[in-house]
């Protein structure tokens, strides 16, 4: 039997050619939803109180400072409110703090779902980021809403710094915490140094001091630090007379870009290792 070409039936498209892209997009997406959620219930959900933890402990952090410090001092060096240039401060670096803490134990937080083909490595990572911004974010505009409102801080926003500073903030945590996390579960005594080595940050990244206030080999010195120019930015926003002309913002995403870049390649190299420890 002979067959003519109309009598063949032309190669059917695979079904999934158009929508596989996007299944796998909404299945990402998915899993990252209900990651977000398992930590929300995890970290929130089994303490008395729940979030209201998220708000005390920041704000207990910013009264012990002002009230220390209104005890040396009869001004702060911006402004006249203590609450104020202190919030201004702790607020970007807490962000930067928390985000970059835990993201690098985000591995061995979700290490048993990870055993699932539809989790992956980033979808932890990306749940970790998306929660914990979005929690230091609110925070940060409940507590400075509030002290503006009961406070007498006379001052006139510049959004733009702000965002500016709180992104700014969310990259540099989100690279340093991607690193940290291969690099402390490859070699478990790194958690330890880092540990160590970031104690002091706080001193040093401008959340008790201005940049001017500093000497000049200081200045320096701490200009390397991107945390400084993070505090600087916010600041800026605040206090409409202050032009912290040292920040670079360009400085500041080249370092979070290039952490972030090297967490990345180091995690798709290493994290079936990670997950072997």
């Amino acid at each position: 039997m002979t067959y003519s070409p109309q009598d063949i039936e032309p190669a059917q498209r695979p079904a999934n050619a158009f929508g596989g892209g996007r299944n796998m997009r909404f299945a990402s997406f998915r899993c990252i939803s209900a990651l977000i959620l398992r930590e929300m219930s995890t970290r929130y959900g089994r303490s008395p109180g729940g979030y209201v933890w998220a708000i005390l402990e920041p704000l207990g952090a910013i009264l012990v400072l002002a009230m220390g410090f209104s005890l040396l001092l009869r001004t702060p060096s911006l402004g006249t409110s203590f609450l104020l240039f202190y919030a201004t401060g702790y607020l970007p670096f807490q962000l930067y703090s928390n985000l970059a803490s835990l993201i690098a134990r985000s591995i061995n937080f979700s290490r048993a779902l990870l055993s699932y083909p539809a989790v992956s490595w980033l979808d932890t990572v990306l749940a970790r980021f998306l929660l914990n911004s979005m929690t230091s974010v609110l925070v940060a505009y409940i507590l400075l809403a509030g002290i503006l409102f009961f406070t007498d801080a006379r001052t006139t926003l510049e959004v733009t710094p702000i965002i500016w500073s709180m992104g700014l903030a969310m990259l540099l945590g989100l690279g340093m915490g991607t690193l940290n996390c291969v690099v402390g579960g490859l070699w478990p005594v790194w958690d330890t140094i880092w540990g160590i080595a970031m104690r002091p940050l706080m001193i040093a990244s401008g959340v008790l001091f201005l940049y001017e206030d500093l000497p000049t080999a200081a200045q320096n010195i701490l200009w390397y630090n991107p945390l400084m120019h993070v505090t600087g930015l916010m600041r800026q926003g605040f206090y409409p007379t202050y032009t912290a002309s040292y920040v670079s913002e360009i400085f500041v995403l080249m370092t979070g870009v290039a952490s972030l870049t090297l967490g990345l390649i180091l995690m798709r190299r290493y994290h079936r290792a990670l997950l072997e420890r």
